[in-house]
Formats: structure tokens, C-alpha cells, sequence
């Protein structure tokens, strides 16, 4: 793609992205999610196979669909009450319409079909900011109406989330749709609190973005999209490779690693909240979710392949590993001792 239209795209993300967090009037948040749409495309298109005009086509579809909710929803509150303000949102026709459609953004169940489609079809980049920075804005907008969303239904989308995406990842070969069902199990985590604690769902979504941004820069510098190819990569890179190992344990939740921490503090306010049966189930369901993340784990760093593979093997890593991936990395495993800190953030 050529230099200058990557730089008006990531511009316009970064635009689309300001514009819709710092805004208070619907019509602003609507047109920040839009441009957002608009830029991505091109992103996830550009490798020009026929997986990558799937995945561009259905995200397109998708997005124009919850816009076009998000949009009614706004309508209608306005209608009501007179309010464009975000936080004004007190009519429970419109809190529905809302809930759908950044459900429908962000790929809760039961609007996640398209997630796990569109990541397979984008590159590694792409699919990275489609897990990461284009959740932002509609996490912002559900921080903003948290107080006027239905508790019953973020609770059940929440749990099952939390079970589709461990149980959906359990026999995927794909690196990517594992990522992508990751996703929504971490969504379901976010969604659960969101009404109890709102900063704890933002700290949970930085955490989150922290460990897969580290994630997926890892598998780019090693050119892994599959189990298989994974497994030859430790040769490659092994220091790097250690340290996607730490960091998959680490979105797993595992102590004494960074992703353990929004994990406990969920299940705590949830107990505080008495909603100790929604604790222990979503508790539970994440047990699906650590197999496939061992799965991971184990390929990256302990099984060398039994039989040889059918794909060209590159013993050489072109480009260092970058500054960025090790810092990533370092936040993604070592921040569980700043835990005091944060819980006084919040």
C-alpha cells in the first residue's frame, strides 16, 4: 500500500477515534464511529485476496448496521426527552437499541458472528487494531450510558460471551480466530462489571489491549498465522518466543502475571455486588479459555513438531525485534505488583 494512504487511514483512525471519546452530543460520537468504519476498510482489504474483500464486505455490512442502530437509538431518546447529551440517555427503548449496537461494534454475543470471520481475512496489523484500538470507541460510549443500561441483560450477553468464546476456541488451527474468540470471552469480562464498576472496565480493556497488542506484534515479527507454523518458530527467535509464552499465560489470567489482576478485581466487586453465582459461573467459563491459551503456550515454546511440516521453514528473523514488542511484553507479565496503586485508581 502505498506510504501516503496508510498515512491518511491511520490519521483518520486516530481522528475518528479522538472525535468520538471526547464528544458529548450523539451526532459527533455517530460521525467518529463512522470515519473509524471508513478507514479500516482499506486496511483490511489491502493484501487484495479474496478471504480479505470477504472480511472488508462483511465488517462494512456489519458496522453500517449498528451505526444505523446507534443512530435510532439517539433518534428516539432525542424525541422523548429533548437530550443529544450521551449521559442522558433515560429512555429504555433507546437503552436497548444502544445495547445492541455497540454489541454489534464491539462482537458480543449474540452479535459476534462476524469477529472471528473478518480477523481470519485481515493481516496480522490489521487484525490487531480491529481487536484493540477499534473497540475503544464504542467501550467509551457504554462507559458513558453505564448508568442507564439494563443490568440483566449485560450480565447474560456478558456470560455468554464469556462461554461462546472459550468454548468456540477450543478446536480452532487458525492463531488469529483463537485471538478472536479470546476477544470475546475478554468482552464478556468487561460487560459484566461495566454497570457496577465503569473504571474497572476500562482498566480491564487497557490490560487487554496491553497483552494482545504484544500478541499479535510477536506473531508478525515470527510470521505465524498457524499451530503448525508456530511450532517452528521457536528455532527462530526463542527469547521472543519465551515471552509470547508469558504473555499468552498472562491473558489466560494465570498468577502471578499481569492479566490476573482485572480477573480478581471483577470477581471481587461481582462479590461485593452480591452476584456471587455470576462470579462463580463466569469463574468457571474462563477454564475453557485457559485450555486453548496453554495450547498456545505449549506450541510456542515446548512442542517441537513430530513430523515434518508442509511449508517453507525461515530460519531468519529479517528485522530485530522492536523496541515496542519488549515493552509490551513487560507490561503484559509484570505489573501484577502495582496492583495497590491501581486499587486506589479506582
Amino acid at each position: 500500500m502505498n506510504p501516503y494512504a496508510k498515512l491518511t487511514f491511520s490519521l483518520s483512525l486516530t481522528l475518528g477515534t479522538a472525535i468520538t471519546i471526547s464528544s458529548n452530543h450523539w451526532m459527533m460520537a455517530w460521525t467518529g464511529l463512522e470515519i473509524n468504519t471508513l478507514a479500516i476498510i482499506p486496511l483490511i482489504s489491502k493484501s487484495h485476496h479474496p478471504r480479505a474483500i470477504e472480511a472488508a464486505i462483511k465488517y462494512f455490512l456489519v458496522q453500517a448496521a449498528a451505526s444505523t442502530l446507534l443512530l435510532f437509538s439517539s433518534m428516539i431518546n432525542a424525541w422523548h426527552t429533548g437530550q443529544w447529551d450521551i449521559t442522558q440517555l433515560n429512555h429504555p427503548t433507546s437503552s436497548l437499541l444502544l445495547t445492541a449496537a455497540i454489541a454489534m461494534k464491539l462482537g458480543l454475543v449474540p452479535f459476534h458472528f462476524w469477529f472471528p470471520e473478518v480477523l481470519q481475512g485481515s493481516p496480522l496489523t490489521t487484525a490487531m487494531l480491529l481487536s484493540t484500538v477499534m473497540k475503544f470507541p464504542p467501550i467509551t460510549i457504554l462507559f458513558l450510558t453505564s448508568h442507564s443500561l439494563n443490568p440483566t441483560l449485560l450480565t447474560t450477553m456478558a456470560i455468554a460471551s464469556a462461554a461462546l468464546g472459550g468454548w468456540m476456541g477450543l478446536n480452532q488451527t487458525q492463531i488469529r480466530k483463537i485471538l478472536a474468540f479470546s476477544s470475546i470471552s475478554h468482552l464478556g469480562w468487561m460487560s459484566i462489571i461495566l454497570i457496577y464498576s465503569p473504571k474497572l472496565t476500562l482498566m480491564t480493556f487497557y490490560i487487554y489491549c496491553t497483552m494482545t497488542g504484544a500478541i499479535f506484534l510477536t506473531l508478525n515479527t515470527t510470521k505465524s498465522l498457524k499451530l503448525s507454523t508456530m511450532m517452528t518458530s521457536w528455532t527462530k527467535t526463542p527469547m521472543l518466543n519465551t515471552m509470547l509464552m508469558m504473555t499468552l499465560l498472562s491473558l489466560a489470567g494465570l498468577p502471578p502475571l499481569t492479566g490476573f489482576l482485572p480477573k480478581w478485581l471483577i470477581i471481587q466487586e461481582l462479590s461485593k455486588q452480591e452476584m456471587t453465582t455470576s462470579a462463580t459461573i463466569i469463574a468457571i467459563l474462563s477454564l475453557l479459555s485457559l485450555f486453548f491459551y496453554l495450547r498456545l503456550a505449549y506450541y510456542s515454546t515446548i512442542t517441537l513438531p513430530p513430523n515434518p511440516t508442509n511449508h517453507m521453514k525461515q530460519w531468519h528473523i529479517n528485522k530485530p525485534t522492536s523496541t515496542l514488542i519488549a515493552t509490551l511484553s513487560f507490561m503484559s507479565t509484570l505489573l501484577l505488583p502495582l496492583s495497590p496503586m491501581t486499587l486506589a485508581l479506582i
